[in-house]
């Protein structure tokens, strides 16, 4: 038991599940971010545009056997939720591409060359001397 738990340690300590959980952390927010933007300005500019209708609002009833309370299906919440999904997908493809760009830049830049050592700054000295005699 303890030596699973030691392996458990290592694995969660491990700089990959850490970013890993960054990631999940920020992907989170980010995604309540995005369903806040579809939800408050996307889709009240979207019923804008098709007449006034609300998207979330759309279902469809379909009466329920032996006099029963009908049964509504919520159709427009789900295309909210795919509306939510295309525009987080979106933007993690933009902020992606972007990193990439950023990344590429990066690798452009040549480094520097590397500076002379001691015996060879001393070498040059000795060689412009002797040319200069």
């Amino acid at each position: 038991m303890r030596k699973q738990l030691n392996e458990f340690k290592e694995f969660a300590m491990r700089g990959n599940v850490m970013d890993l959980a960054v990631g999940v952390v920020i992907g989170g927010a980010f995604g309540k971010i995005v369903s806040a933007l579809v939800t408050n300005i996307i889709m009240p500019l979207l019923s804008l545009i098709t007449g006034r209708v609300n998207l979330a609002a759309l279902s469809a009833s379909i009466p329920a056997a032996f006099g029963g309370k009908p049964i509504l299906i919520t159709y427009g919440v789900f295309l909210q939720a795919v509306l939510d999904f295309i525009a987080i997908a979106f933007s993690i493809f933009i902020v992606i591409k972007a990193m990439n760009k950023l990344k590429r830049k990066k690798e452009d830049v040549p480094p520097p060359p590397p500076q002379p050592s001691k015996e060879e700054l001393l070498l040059t000295e000795i060689r412009d001397l002797l040319k200069n005699k």
